[in-house]
């Protein structure tokens, strides 16, 4: 018998490469599909919830709009500041021409006038650090949606926020996967309803790293 031959055991031989081929060829296939839709395989995920607000379109518009609305208000309120000193020096210079009395009750009105200013002012400013304060949880109520579907492609259980992980390994973060399907999918959101963002239930389980 010659056992370079085509007998009965070569034969079998080519079989088991070529099955052990197209295994291996599957696998290749797999993950290469993996690599094309820019996704990692885990069942525990990271997030790096203050880059994804940071570094996507909705967070980058979302601090132009608080900046923009402190700036306006700091404006308001010199402009709010040039009048009051204005009617202020106006009612000290009337008050040669004004008795006691009078001027006491003009004065009464202008300080009247300056806590109601105030207070509103106050209200303006808390409502303004209120919304900042906001604004990464309303980002996180239109990305959920992202990011479950995320999960669903990596095969992913859980996605904990990697401020929260000790020790963790680079292949499960998916924050710039995270931030290219936002941006690719809403933009910088201003399209977008925002939800209440008071309603913190999310299927995401927000403290789920703490359990």
């Amino acid at each position: 018998m010659r056992w370079g031959g085509p007998g009965i055991l070569g034969a079998s031989a080519r079989h088991a490469a070529l099955a052990l081929f197209l295994a291996l060829g599957g696998v290749h296939a797999a993950n290469a599909q993996a690599q094309d839709i820019g996704t990692i395989q885990s069942e525990i995920l990271t997030l790096d919830p203050d880059r994804l607000f940071a570094e996507t379109e909705v967070g980058q518009r979302l601090t132009e709009q608080y900046q923009s609305e402190r700036d306006a208000l700091i404006a308001n309120n010199r402009e709010l500041e040039a009048e009051l000193r204005a009617e202020e020096q106006a009612l000290t210079d009337a008050r040669k021409t004004m008795s006691a009395p009078e001027f006491r009750a003009e004065a009464d009105a202008f300080d009247a006038k300056v806590r109601s200013i105030r207070a509103e002012n106050d209200q303006k400013v808390r409502d303004l650090e209120r919304g900042r304060e906001l604004a990464p949880l309303s980002l996180m109520r239109m990305a959920e949606p992202i990011l479950v579907q995320v999960m669903r492609d990596t095969g992913g259980k859980i996605i904990l926020d990697n401020r929260q992980v000790l020790l963790r390994a680079d292949v499960i973060d998916i924050t710039d996967l995270a931030i290219a399907r936002v941006d690719a999918e809403i933009g910088d959101g201003s399209g977008l309803e925002s939800e209440d963002v008071n309603d913190t239930g999310s299927g995401l389980e927000p403290d789920a790293a703490d359990e």
